[in-house]
């Protein structure tokens, strides 16, 4: 929350910068002056490594596209400025010598399947996901312990801002899985959920509802060590149906049935999220997928096991099936676009969604959650 609330704060400073000023990055530990953000939205970063013979740059494409070299300084402290970042949020990290090292002045987040620097680069006239003065909810840990996996495992629990207030009312409940690399703190963190909804729900865009994000990677209990990306999320359906929902039901006041449950997801989240609720309608009634349906040959007719045959039926049970992705992570957009056109013929209604100039990043997903939530649990 501390990192969130800080982002928040020098978003807006960093807006009213003139042009030759920068900032701290929002991300940064306490008292750190680097990474700095410059009103080109450029990055500078310094790293003091005296015994290094080179030091490199890498991330995310909207913050580094190809590996970038520090210059060497005084001290031994290294520094390098990027062109003009997009905006949004970028992993990075620094490759010492061959080693990859965190920054030490940066906040850690969980992507790329380990912890990383994050910087957060601000969008013009974008406050949709900021903190503001409108009354907030709360963000939980649930912790449960999964047959399935033969672990504990923790899920983060979103409640509305009037849940500790009002006793007597149930919500209902999306669940919202994160991509590849990631987990349960992504969405709340890099995702910045919990303050698109406060803002939705305060401006009454958006039903009161629980959040649930979960990790999707769930392995069976007897699955060897080291077991590969297909097997570390082969148990992920079992842990949803059996143990998380159930588990959610039993521990918040949740609206039952699938007409108060919906279900959504990034990427690898979006093909989870599809791959489940489109083999399970008698659980879900509301689907989102963000940047992640197959990308290529989808069939209407034979596709999920053909649930898209009966257009008809479809319709009356689905009450939204949503599909998104950034306009600049070209293939992905063009396979959701060719997803939405071919359930178009097949008389199959849902939602498309488009993020102009965004790519395979977390702007393109706080703007596809800005935009479904307020679809949902509607009459």
């Amino acid at each position: 929350m501390r990192i969130l609330l800080a982002l928040a704060l020098w978003s807006s400073v960093l807006l009213r910068a003139s042009a030759e000023e920068s900032v701290p990055a929002p991300g940064n530990v306490a008292g750190a002056e680097y990474p700095r953000i410059g009103s080109d939205l450029s990055v500078t970063f310094r790293f003091k490594a005296p015994e290094a013979g080179k030091v490199q740059l890498r991330g995310g494409t909207g913050l580094v596209k190809d590996t970038l070299d520090f210059t060497r300084g005084e001290n031994g402290v290294w520094t390098l400025t990027t062109p003009p970042a997009v905006p949004g949020f970028h992993y990075y990290w620094f490759v010492v010598d061959g080693v990859n090292v965190n920054d030490p002045a940066s906040y850690s987040y969980f992507g790329w399947g380990r912890e990383c620097g994050g910087i957060d680069v601000p969008e013009a006239g974008a406050d949709f996901h900021a903190i503001r003065e409108v009354p907030h909810g709360a963000v939980r840990a649930h912790w449960y312990p999964s047959k399935v996996t033969g672990k504990w495992r923790r899920a983060h629990v979103y409640t509305p801002p009037d849940y500790d207030k009002s006793p007597a009312t149930s919500y209902p409940v999306l669940y919202l899985q994160h991509g590849a690399g990631e987990n349960e703190r992504s969405w709340v963190e890099q995702g910045r959920a919990g303050f698109i909804l406060d803002n939705l729900i305060a401006a009454e865009k958006a039903s009161p509802m629980i959040l649930v994000a979960d990790t999707g990677y769930a392995a069976f209990a007897n699955a060897p060590a080291g077991t590969n990306r297909s097997a570390a999320t082969a148990a992920f359906e079992d842990v949803m149906l059996r143990e998380l929902i159930p588990g959610i039901d039993a521990h918040f006041r949740t609206k039952t049935g699938r007409e108060h449950r919906a279900m959504a997801g990034l990427s690898m989240g979006s093909g989870q999220t599809l791959n489940i609720t489109l083999r399970h309608l008698d659980q879900f009634a509301w689907i989102g997928a963000m940047s992640g349906p197959p990308r290529q040959g989808f069939d209407a007719a034979t596709a999920y096991d053909g649930v898209f045959r009966d257009a008809t039926a479809f319709n009356q049970r689905v009450k939204l099936l949503w599909l998104g992705a950034g306009t600049a992570e070209e293939q992905i957009h063009a396979s959701t676009l060719a997803m939405h056109e071919a359930l178009d013929r097949a008389g199959i209604q849902n939602v498309f969604y488009s993020s102009p100039g965004t790519d395979h990043e977390w702007q393109t997903w706080r703007r596809s959650l800005h935009d479904f939530a307020p679809r949902l649990f509607r009459d």
